[in-house]
């Protein structure tokens, strides 16, 4: 069975994510970070060692890769926003799918799309989809 790709653009699309929570946050980038790294905490989303100071965050949202963690809490923060944003591209749209199902547990892709706020149904269908199937395909070698 051939290796999806999802994965890989899940994980590119990360910094994605990170930048837009950056972009939308009605704050400087450093507090920015604080509220992504405890929202981590308090979510239950990762332990991040120490919380990011706002040029890491930069850097996070442009070529470095940033940790799960933050990932987890940019994507539980997006889908609250009451402005409601949406995915810019593909690869973002597979970091939040990829995140929504590493931030809830769901019994079937059905309740996963179900429980995907109303704006982000049709918009994460496709990556939603391509994300389930990424992680029921998962196996030990």
């Amino acid at each position: 069975m051939p290796e999806s790709p999802f994965y890989a653009k899940a994980m590119r699309g990360t910094s994605r994510l990170v930048g837009h929570w950056l972009m939308i946050g009605q704050a400087d980038p450093e507090r920015l970070a604080m509220i992504l790294a405890d929202t981590a905490r308090v979510a239950k989303l990762g332990e991040p060692e120490d919380t990011p100071d706002g040029a890491t965050l930069q850097a996070w949202s442009g070529d470095m890769q940033p940790p799960l963690w933050a990932a987890r809490a940019a994507t539980f923060l997006l889908m609250q926003v009451p402005a409601r944003p949406v995915p810019r591209d593909e690869l973002e749209a597979c970091a939040w799918a990829y995140c929504w199902l590493r931030n809830r547990r769901f019994e079937s892709i059905d309740e996963a799309e179900a429980s995907l706020p109303a704006h982000l149904s049709d918009v994460l269908g496709e990556a939603l989809n391509e994300a389930w199937a990424d992680a029921r395909n998962q196996r030990l070698i």
